[in-house]
Order: structure tokens, then sequence, then C-alpha cells
């Protein structure tokens, strides 16, 4: 024991440093661990939705660009059906017949042309915007806890303000 005494060694005071140091591991993770397992947690969930949300934005997007093909594809195969049948009649008809069908084949087409590039230009915008409030959304679920309240202003403010000009 003499041996222990000569390098300072004290037992009860080795002793109290392992209760202080115990205790003060109690109250850390009683108090600190869990707290900061949560707020992990918690944007891992955000992160995850977040991801999960642009996926489906692009989902919704190819789905759109399918569905454009589709109306394409169906107004080229109902106009090629009625140039032939508009052929089919203007063998039996004068000339000016033959016109005034072309007129109306050719009027019906842009009107086609029209339609589905309306309808192109609205889903591109509709989906533009979800895509624009996902991203905000995003954004401001990241910024939390990264920047104070009036830096994540600022920048919300930039990016709401790019958004929107290039929507």
């Amino acid at each position: 024991m003499e041996f222990l005494k000569d390098f300072g060694f004290n037992p009860i005071l080795l002793t109290a440093q392992i209760i202080n140091f115990l205790i003060i591991l109690f109250v850390l993770k009683k108090f600190m661990y869990k707290p900061v397992l949560d707020m992990l947690k918690k944007r891992e969930n955000d992160i995850k939705k977040g991801i999960k949300d642009s996926e489906e934005a692009e989902k919704r997007l190819a789905e759109a660009s399918e569905k454009e093909k589709q109306i394409l594809q169906k107004a080229r195969s109902e106009a090629d059906k009625m140039l032939q049948d508009a052929k089919n009649e203007a063998d039996g008809l004068k000339i000016e017949k033959m016109e005034q069908t072309r007129a109306e084949v050719e009027k019906m087409l842009e009107q086609a042309r029209l339609t589905i590039a309306q309808e192109t230009k609205e889903a591109e915008e509709r989906l533009m915007r979800k895509v624009g409030g996902i991203a905000i959304a995003l954004l401001e679920k990241s910024l939390v806890g990264i920047f104070g309240e009036k830096e994540q202003k600022v920048i919300l403010k930039k990016a709401t303000d790019q958004l929107q000009k290039n929507i």
C-alpha cells in the first residue's frame, strides 16, 4: 500500500472521481444524448421526405411528358386519318372541294397543336409551381438550426424570388 502512496494514489479520491464521472455521464445521457438523437432523427426524416417529394415530382414530370407524347400521337393519328378521308373524298370531287377540305384539315391540325401546346404549358407551369413549393419547403426545413431567423428569411426570400423569375 505504501508503494501506491509513493505514486500519489488516493483510493478515496479515485472513488470520488469515478462517482462524479458516472453522475456527469448520467446527466449528459439523460438531458443531452436523447434530445440530440431526436433532433438527428427528425432531420433524417425531413431529408427522406424531401427526397421522396422530389422523386414524386420527377415521376409527375415524366407522366406529363408521356401524356404529352400520347396526345401528340393521337393528334397525329387523327390528323392522318382525317387527311386520308379527305383524299378519298377529294377523288370524286372537283378541285374547289379538295382545297376546301384541305383547309379544314389544316385548321383542325393547327387547333390541335394549339390545344396541345396550351395543355403542355399549363402542365409545366403547375409542375414548376409544385416543385418550387417543395423546394422552398425543403429549404425552410434545411435552414432550421443552421442559420438564425433573420438569415433564414433572407435566404428564403432570395430563393423565392429566384424561383418566381424562373416560373
